[in-house]
């Protein structure tokens, strides 16, 4: 399908805030996203069921998709950005309306559980949609400038997710932000993914993307080590996983080995085994996922990665 880039976004414009997935815990929540997006010089329009709540669900399927609905054929609104992720977006897919997304491509902006809508998305209509922050986050300055780089200040060439600078000294290195090269060589694909859960949930569904030839980026949050081989897993006997060029790792936040088993393996062995048994260059670490600290990535740009230079870069811009 032909690709279709969004304009970028302007300060003054129109941004539609809607919650796809699961609610705020308290009101106040919505109301200080309202405040974050001002606070980077838009003016704010609130989707109609933005306080509904369905048990774990900001509303019901139909209220959702039909803010989600709303916002891309209002054509006052510029750009749209979840309030959050958590759990809901994959059940809204069958109900939007990808003709209409198609005739209003905008910016779409989330991440976590708000990557079934950002390449489900994009398989249906070739729309360029945006791993990035969401609303109800405070903005650092690290992620203010990846978020302004890719969609409102484009170029060709900008390395994505790299480590925010660090005052290196006697004794002091970087232990945070530590980047591990898995393979070598440099490769050229579009970027696909985001969420690893959510990657595996779309697979063998309509909105789950082609592999073939891509970069893949995962990241995830709270997740065991043998859940995440599982999931891995799940895409290696799918036959996806063999099909990409190379696969970037953000951020595995908080996701450990459980304490019940006797023998565990780490993160960093799941994510090798995988990468090794394939036989594809692969980057881990870069500022992807749920982080205080993090980048903006476009789902279905041209990219470049370098595994020996240990970098990520677009190789077109992401709007127009």
């Amino acid at each position: 399908m032909e690709l279709i880039k969004p304009k970028k976004l302007r300060q003054g414009q129109v941004i539609g805030l809607v919650a796809p997935a699961s609610p705020s815990n308290e009101d106040e929540t919505v109301h200080g996203a309202v405040e974050t997006l001002q606070s980077l010089g838009f003016q704010v329009k609130e989707g109609r069921h933005l306080f509904s709540r369905h048990g774990y669900l900001a509303g019901t399927d139909q209220e959702r998709s039909a803010d989600f609905n709303d916002m891309f054929m209002d054509d006052s609104v510029h750009g749209i950005i979840t309030l959050g992720g958590g759990y809901g977006s994959a059940r809204i897919l069958p109900y939007l309306d990808y003709a209409e997304i198609q005739r209003h491509p905008k910016v779409l902006m989330g991440y976590s559980d708000i990557t079934a809508l950002l390449n489900g998305i994009h398989v249906r209509t070739g729309l360029v949609t945006f791993h990035g922050p969401i609303a109800s986050q405070s903005f650092t300055e690290y992620t203010l400038q990846e978020f302004k780089k890719v969609v409102m200040n484009p170029n060709a060439g900008a390395t994505l997710g790299m480590a925010p600078p660090f005052e290196y000294g006697e004794g002091r290195v970087e232990w945070e932000n530590r980047i591990t090269k898995i393979g070598h060589g440099k490769v050229r694909g579009r970027l696909i993914g985001g969420n690893l859960s959510l990657m595996a949930t779309l697979t063998g569904t309509p909105y789950s993307p082609d592999y073939s030839g891509k970069i893949l980026v995962l990241e995830d949050v709270g997740e065991a080590t043998y859940r995440l081989d599982r999931m891995l897993t799940q895409l290696w006997l799918s036959g996806d996983l063999e099909k990409v060029a190379g696969i970037v790792f953000g951020k595995f936040t908080d996701c450990k080995t459980s304490a019940s088993w006797a023998k565990q393996l780490t993160v960093e062995e799941v994510l090798t085994d995988r990468c090794e048994m394939l036989g594809i260059p692969a980057l881990r670490g870069l500022m992807i996922g749920h982080v205080e600290n993090q980048t903006t990535l476009p789902i279905g740009c041209e990219a470049e990665l370098d595994v020996d230079a240990g970098t990520l870069r677009l190789l077109e811009p992401a709007v127009i």
